[in-house]
């Protein structure tokens, strides 16, 4: 894994790294209140609700994004030895708001967050402007400072991952195909 230069130069103004993702259930009884959070206040009907929660169900009821999320806070944690690395998530545990109080706890006073959607918009980008703003608010005047990175759709790390995976793949199809095979990418 390769960390953002800039990120890891200015990582001494930083006392930590909070990753800051959307969450998800972890086993099938909370599949119902993570739903339930997710869609608070937008009278999705319970009967659609029961229908999405199959989908979580074919699975165990685990969604894979907080195990993905624990594997990249280690990595990260082998890339910036000097930083504690949080994690806390919008719609499920741990809870951002939990996160940002521990964080006050351990005397952290300025962090950068790391959030896990690359793309821009209001519920990948913006909204984590909102839970951020909620957090430190439920903390209090404690609150550390949470310094928001840039969105990377764009940034040449993740667009060389992308270029390079695309290029593997590309070279196990077999030669008679590569020139007929198409790229769909969303």
């Amino acid at each position: 894994m390769k960390i953002d230069e800039p990120l890891a130069r200015r990582s001494s103004s930083f006392d930590a790294v909070l990753l800051l993702s959307f969450g998800g259930p972890e086993a099938p009884d909370q599949v119902m209140p993570f739903l339930e959070n997710v869609t608070r206040g937008r009278g999705i009907p319970a009967e659609r609700l029961a229908e999405v929660a199959e989908h979580y169900l074919h699975f165990g009821g685990v969604s894979p994004i907080n195990g993905i999320n624990r594997a990249l806070i280690e990595q990260l944690r082998l890339q910036l030895p000097d930083l504690p690395v949080y994690f806390g998530n919008r719609n499920w545990e741990p809870y951002v708001e939990d996160t940002v109080a521990e964080m006050r706890d351990n005397g952290i006073r300025r962090a950068a967050v790391f959030t896990t959607s690359a793309w821009g918009g209001y519920s990948s980008c913006t909204q984590y402007v909102e839970d951020i703003a909620r957090a430190r608010a439920a903390v209090g005047d404690q609150a550390p400072e949470l310094v928001k990175l840039r969105q990377y759709f764009d940034h040449p790390l993740l667009v060389e991952m992308f270029a390079d995976a695309i290029a593997a793949a590309a070279a196990t199809l077999p030669p008679e195909l590569r020139g007929e095979a198409r790229l769909v990418f969303t």
